[in-house]
């Protein structure tokens, strides 16, 4: 089954019309993008853009072979435009099967939101699954809802990473799925950034009028793969912890570590947990622990720890490292115990791993002995933890740079 995206852009395109945001001044030449569309073997045009016919010529196909047009946005989608000879566009009616004379079966899919999503298996039964934007699969899916792993997911993936992680849990996308992103707009990263997030989530996306064969990798695309362990690094307010949790967003169950604690006297700490807490998918959990070693030896979901400097804060708590003499006396010695511990089990653990802590010493020096080596030691945790990372990020007034 081959398959030509006509476009991979929002219902208004990118650049958006006489839109003046940044993001869409920034989307010249080959990052620009009209709305999405897709045309299957020729013959199944799923979605029906402005400018269709001049959208398959620059993809280098003609719409002359289409039998069957198939509309997947929701009444207010993007305008249609029906060029000469194309047959009505339809809309499938959810839960229902279309089976077409090329020998493609279609089957409707509910959603959570207004639109329509197809499942389209191939005459070579190579399956792809497509959504429109802004929506998932209504319902929670039970595993293997969808019979196997689909070869080929098309999905707005930064918009609703929920989907994904839906999808995954389902049974739908498995680890020789390739997911690709469409629907992109000028609320998309800029630059390489939009690659680097979409990696993140096992997701990658294409230039329009790219034609790829569902089923089969292209070597050439230079797929990246997804990072097991990522350590995300700011100072307060960065924007570190959001980073971290959007890098884990198309994944079901996660297991959110919260190193902290609860705080029953201090309202203040309690508003910050309480805004952490709405941020998170609802399939996620939360653990609030420090004893992290055992989390990490064991298999299961990914898990993300929020954060590093709150567990080097309670492990100097437990051995009184605040003290001088007793610090001298054997505190230095058990705390790099324990951080030597806390490694080894980072770089043996079998589950995917994001990991929050503060960047420190780029400020003022503390001004008590204590402070400064709170400051040092967090300062040596931070390094050894990200020499055990493929991924490493500062996060920079809400803006991640890569360092690795």
């Amino acid at each position: 089954m081959e398959l030509t995206l006509l476009g991979t852009g929002s219902p208004a395109g990118l650049p958006a019309p006489d839109c003046p945001c940044a993001r869409c001044a920034a989307a010249r030449g080959d990052r620009a993008r009209a709305a999405t569309a897709l045309l299957v073997d020729g013959t199944l045009l799923l979605d029906l853009t402005p400018g269709p016919a001049f959208a398959a010529a620059r993809a280098g196909a003609s719409l002359s072979g289409v039998r069957q047009v198939l509309l997947s946005h929701p009444h207010d989608g993007p305008a249609l435009e029906v060029p000469a000879g194309l047959p009505a566009p339809v809309r499938v009616p959810d839960r229902q099967e279309l089976a077409l004379i090329s020998g493609h079966r279609v089957r409707a899919l509910a959603l959570d939101a207004p639109g329509t999503g197809y499942l389209v298996t191939g005459p070579d039964a190579r399956r792809l699954l497509y959504l429109p934007p802004g929506a998932a699969p209504a319902g929670t899916g039970a595993p293997h809802a969808y019979g196997a792993p689909c070869d080929l997911v098309l999905l707005d993936v930064l918009g609703r990473p929920d989907a994904l992680a839906a999808l995954r849990d389902a049974g739908a996308v498995g680890p020789a799925t390739d997911v690709l992103a469409v629907h992109l707009g000028h609320d998309v990263p800029p630059g390489d950034e939009l690659h680097r997030r979409l990696a993140a989530a096992g997701a990658h996306t294409v230039p329009d009028g790219t034609t790829l064969t569902v089923g089969a990798y292209d070597s050439a695309l230079d797929l990246p793969s997804v990072p097991r362990r990522t350590l995300v690094l700011g100072g307060a307010r960065s924007g570190k912890s959001v980073e971290a949790e959007r890098r884990l967003a198309a994944f079901p169950g996660v297991v959110y570590v919260a190193t902290g604690g609860s705080r029953d006297d201090d309202p203040e700490w309690g508003a910050r947990v309480a805004e952490h807490r709405e941020r998170r998918p609802a399939s996620w959990r939360t653990e609030e622990t420090c004893d992290l070693v055992p989390l990490l030896a064991d298999p299961g979901p990914p898990l993300l720890i929020d954060c590093l400097s709150l567990w080097l804060t309670r492990t100097m708590d437990e051995i009184e490292a605040w003290d001088d003499t007793l610090w001298a006396r054997g505190g230095a010695a058990a705390l790099a115990e324990r951080v030597g511990a806390l490694v080894a089990a980072v770089r043996s653990t079998p589950r995917r791993l994001v990991a929050v802590s503060n960047e420190v010493g780029s400020g003022v020096v503390p001004a008590t002995p204590a402070g400064r080596r709170f400051r040092d030691e967090l300062g040596r945790l931070n390094a050894r933890f990200a020499d055990e990372c493929e991924h490493v990020l500062l996060t920079v007034a809400g803006v991640p740079v890569p360092l690795r």
